[in-house]
């Protein structure tokens, strides 16, 4: 037999540190699948600008609709798992890594434009590593109690 477990309400600190988590993931998906999109369908005509092959680009814009799908059902969570939360700010630093090598290894043929397309898809994976960084520990953080 089981018994269910009754909490209290949150506490308004509480309730903010894991919005905050919450709300960095869910925007992370949508624009992680806005940008999985827009490697899909313009794949074809960002390539001379940016210098970015499509057999670069299609298989990124598909990962990137599977990591958003993950990052939507992490956020969905009722109370969001400290490792998953975890998972993703170290994906988002493997990533920011990663989109910095290409840009600056020589690794795809990319235009002036395709480096600086890079660069910044890294800066704001690296902001979005921080912000969930930020809302993780605020949610993993001993709260005051009620008064």
């Amino acid at each position: 037999m089981s018994t269910a477990t009754m909490t209290g309400p949150r506490s308004a600190s509480d309730s903010t540190a894991s919005d905050l988590l919450r709300a960095s993931l869910r925007i992370d998906s949508w624009s992680t699948a806005a940008f999985g999109v827009v490697m899909l369908v313009g794949s074809t005509w960002l390539s001379d600008p940016l210098g970015l092959p499509t057999t670069w680009s299609i298989p990124f814009g598909i990962a990137m609709l599977g990591g958003a799908a993950a990052l939507a059902l992490i956020a969905g969570y009722p109370q969001i798992p400290p490792r998953l939360a975890a998972t993703v700010v170290a994906g988002n630093l493997l990533s920011c890594v990663a989109l910095l090598l290409l840009a600056f290894t020589g690794a795809i043929p990319l235009t002036g434009l395709g480096i600086a397309f890079m660069v910044v898809g890294a800066v704001v994976v690296a902001i979005f590593a921080e912000l969930e960084l930020v809302g993780l520990r605020r949610s993993m953080a001993p709260q005051p109690a009620d008064r």
